[in-house]
């Protein structure tokens, strides 16, 4: 299947339409996170009614506020606490991911010669003793026959197609292969 390029133009196209959608998405989250802001302090935190209450029961109101102030803002510092220790672990962990990137920088490959008895010792290990000489079991040539060959094809091709041509030329050439 052949890969069809993209414009420049459909790319910056296909960028603004997602920085679009980025903001819209954006915004509602901001509409969201103020929604969720109301709902919870309108469930955790109602409306005090201080009109008609006595000056006792006003301090006291204060002494309540004051305690649950104090509560939260416990609350607040251990969350503060908890963020800034996995916030440092996260460098430290990022920190080691990149030691050990650059401890295992793979070298470079460098083509190496190994030999056929190297290639079998290491297949099938120390114990077993394989030498394959691969020369020796190459065909010897001797340059005698190959000057012999030479001669014989260097003569007349005309009267050899014609002694060959038909079932006696191809049994002549049977023959002399053997």
């Amino acid at each position: 299947q052949k890969k069809s390029k993209i414009s420049a133009s459909r790319k910056l196209m296909l960028k603004s339409l997602m920085v679009a959608k980025a903001k819209d998405e954006l915004e509602q989250e901001l509409v969201d996170k103020e929604a969720e802001k109301e709902r919870y302090l309108a469930e955790n935190a109602p409306l005090l009614q201080t009109s008609g209450m006595s000056l006792a029961e006003l301090q006291e109101l204060c002494r309540e506020l004051h305690v649950k102030i104090d509560v939260v803002d416990e609350e607040r510092y251990d969350i503060e606490a908890k963020v800034l220790h996995n916030t440092r672990e996260i460098k430290d962990l990022n920190i080691k991911v990149l030691d050990l990137r650059g401890k295992f920088k793979r070298p470079t490959l460098r083509r190496v010669r190994v030999s056929a008895d190297a290639i079998l010792r290491s297949l099938l290990g120390s114990k077993h003793k394989v030498s394959m000489d691969l020369r020796a079991n190459l065909k010897s040539v001797k340059k005698e026959d190959t000057e012999k060959e030479k001669t014989v094809e260097v003569s007349d091709w005309r009267k050899n197609v014609e002694a060959m041509s038909g079932m006696e030329g191809r049994k002549k050439m049977f023959d002399a292969a053997q």
